[in-house]
């Protein structure tokens, strides 16, 4: 496949009028400090026929008025903070086109070859980039990455329906709320009820110890693609939730049977203790609930932990349970006493920094897991139709887990597994197995 760039520019904010009244920036929240520090993307492809990139630009200009952090660029205040210029510098947006047919690269695995699809992330320093690729058959691939420091996922899907609604000439559905400052205040007096060292938060030494550790392997994973049916899922659901007082979700159910799996194949001895990272969404469990609309991060983790010689083996149910409670935790006490201890000075005293640093390459005996599963990608409607798929970077993090609704629209579900290749084989085998032990 060859790729032949024909443009690239900065597309910044058309404002209807004068622009409206804001700061010059604005500081990064204590949720957005603690979220990972890169370019995080995703592919869309549509099928022909296929909006053109003047339609698309246009729309971008828009939407770009309202959400204007994805317009600006990192720099520092008069105190060395990290925060948002509010410059309307642009954001960067990359035209391209492929020599072949979009049936020849989208295999039914995992390629690295659709990193070539991307724009560069190397030394970036817009916060957003759109490169998007037309192919012999009329096809047309979307690619975007944005700064996760400036957003998570749940606010980039929606600016991303947004851009959709005013490229096809309706009103946007979701307008920002730009309120990083005054929504998460530290209640006075503060109220730390739970741990955030190790969690949240770690040593300046762990973090290089770890780092140092963890890459040695890096080489020898692969990234693989399962795809669960709905019927599947729904014998996995009943599986899990017999005899029980509580049915489980899809994707409680999903990953408990995936962890169980991975465990298995990886060989770790018994007496290991392995835990998930699950992203979890604090929107709906703060308490006055933040609006849907905020822009910005507002994500902790949940961490269900068990030793691997009980998770093996223990029911699905009990791994379900497992997962299922330690969600349900990550309530809205949990959220505020962050805040506290995220304001209390204790981090710089400590010199703890966010855990999301770590970037490790292997996260054996764990797992990280982030769920697109409810994201309104569908909605996705640049005027000539849905995606018909939705595909996330090449992360061959092992052990880095990404939900994702399938390309069937049928309730379908797409996990993307990277795993050490010597682990490949028996992971097949088992992945499906509903009626065997682990």
């Amino acid at each position: 496949m060859k790729i032949t760039l024909t443009s690239s520019r900065l597309v910044k904010p058309a404002y209807n009028g004068n622009p409206p009244l804001k700061p010059q920036h604005v500081p990064l929240s204590i949720f957005d400090k603690v979220a990972c520090k890169d370019h995080v993307g995703a592919v869309y492809i549509f099928s022909p026929p296929t909006p053109s990139s003047e339609n698309i630009i246009k729309g971008l200009s828009i939407v770009l008025s309202l959400y204007w952090e994805l317009a600006g660029r990192l720099g520092t205040d008069d105190m060395g903070n990290t925060v948002i210029l509010l410059n309307d510098k642009g954001a960067r947006f990359v035209e391209a086109l492929a020599d072949v047919d979009l049936q020849s690269v989208l295999t039914s695995q995992p390629s690295k070859d659709i990193e070539s699809l991307y724009p560069s992330i190397q030394g970036v320093k817009e916060l957003a980039q759109v490169q998007i690729t037309r192919f012999t058959c009329g096809s047309l691939l979307l690619a975007f990455t944005a700064d996760h420091q400036v957003a998570d996922g749940h606010a980039i899907t929606n600016f991303l329906v947004a851009w959709s609604q005013v490229t096809r000439g309706i009103s946007m559905g979701c307008v920002p709320l730009h309120d990083r400052g005054t929504l998460f205040k530290p209640r006075h007096p503060p109220l730390v009820q739970y741990e955030h060292r190790g969690v949240e938060y770690i040593t300046k030494s762990y973090s290089t110890r770890s780092i140092r550790c963890n890459n040695r392997h890096a080489m020898n994973v692969t990234v693989h693609k399962v795809h669960f049916t709905k019927e599947f899922t729904e014998r996995l659901q009943a599986k899990a939730s017999y005899g029980a007082s509580k049915s489980y979700s899809t994707f409680e159910t999903i990953l408990a049977h995936l962890w169980q799996v991975i465990t298995n194949v990886r060989g770790l001895p018994g007496h290991e203790t392995t835990h998930i990272r699950i992203s979890v969404n604090g929107r709906g469990r703060m308490n006055p609930r933040v609006p849907n609309e905020f822009f910005g991060n507002l994500v902790l983790w949940a961490f269900p932990h068990c030793k691997v010689k009980q998770l093996i083996a223990q029911p699905l149910q009990f791994a379900a349970e497992l997962i299922h409670d330690a969600v349900h935790k990550v309530d809205d006490s949990y959220f505020k006493s962050f805040i506290d201890f995220s304001s209390s000075g204790v981090i710089e005293k400590e010199a703890l920094v966010p855990r999301t640093t770590l970037n490790e390459s292997v996260q054996s005996p764990n797992l990280e897991v982030h769920s697109w599963v409810t994201f309104p990608f569908r909605q996705m409607d640049f005027g000539t139709g849905k995606p018909e798929c939705i595909i996330p970077g090449y992360l061959s993090t092992e052990g880095e887990l990404f939900f994702i609704p399938s390309c069937t629209g049928d309730g379908s579900i797409d996990v993307y597994v990277p795993l050490f290749l010597s682990n490949l084989d028996n992971f097949k085998k088992l992945c499906y197995a509903l009626d065997s032990k682990y």
